[in-house]
């Protein structure tokens, strides 16, 4: 259930790594990857990350990154557990340049959906569940016209969620 542009079944961890769409459209919905440090997972850099905790010392990838400030609306962790990082009714700083039919800037008119994984591993059933649900309550409460990964809107310099994610998974 979505309530005041919240999805009720996951634990609020509020990012400031947003603003204010410039509109109320949001009719897509980007699905990417992302681990910390790469290939690693079960631990909570990624919430540090997208929350501006994150300390940069406490991995030599981390410096690469130390500059950036993004955030997503979700996190589903391997687990199949939900993090809700910015309310959908704000721009939540996850596409970067990108491009979707035409119309540039996606974070202006895209929820932003990251899993814990990397392009090349599979992902867990438990993950592919919590989306497929989630993208269903998205898709009942916002005019969702399409699904996309991220290096859809932006090829070339993304490549997630990667060719471990199967989109057979997710499909109605």
């Amino acid at each position: 259930m979505i309530s005041n542009h919240r999805l009720a079944s996951a634990t609020q961890s509020p990012s400031i790594n947003c603003n204010d769409r410039p509109n109320d459209e949001i009719s897509l919905i980007v699905i990417h990857s992302i681990s910390l440090p790469p290939g690693e997972f079960s631990n909570n850099y990624i919430e540090q990350f997208f929350t501006n905790q994150l300390d940069f010392n406490a991995h030599p990838y981390f410096k690469t990154i130390q500059d950036l400030q993004v955030s997503a609306h979700l996190l589903i962790k391997r687990d199949g557990s939900i993090i809700q990082f910015v309310p959908f009714d704000k721009r939540a700083w996850h596409a970067g340049k990108s491009n979707f039919n035409g119309q540039d800037n996606c974070n202006d008119f895209s929820i932003g959906i990251e899993l814990e994984g990397t392009d090349n591993l599979n992902y867990e059933a438990v993950q592919y569940q919590s989306l497929k649900t989630t993208l269903k309550q998205l898709k009942d409460h916002y005019p969702v016209q399409n699904i996309v990964g991220h290096s859809d809107i932006a090829p070339g310099r993304k490549t997630d969620p990667g060719e471990a994610f199967n989109w057979d998974e997710i499909k109605d």
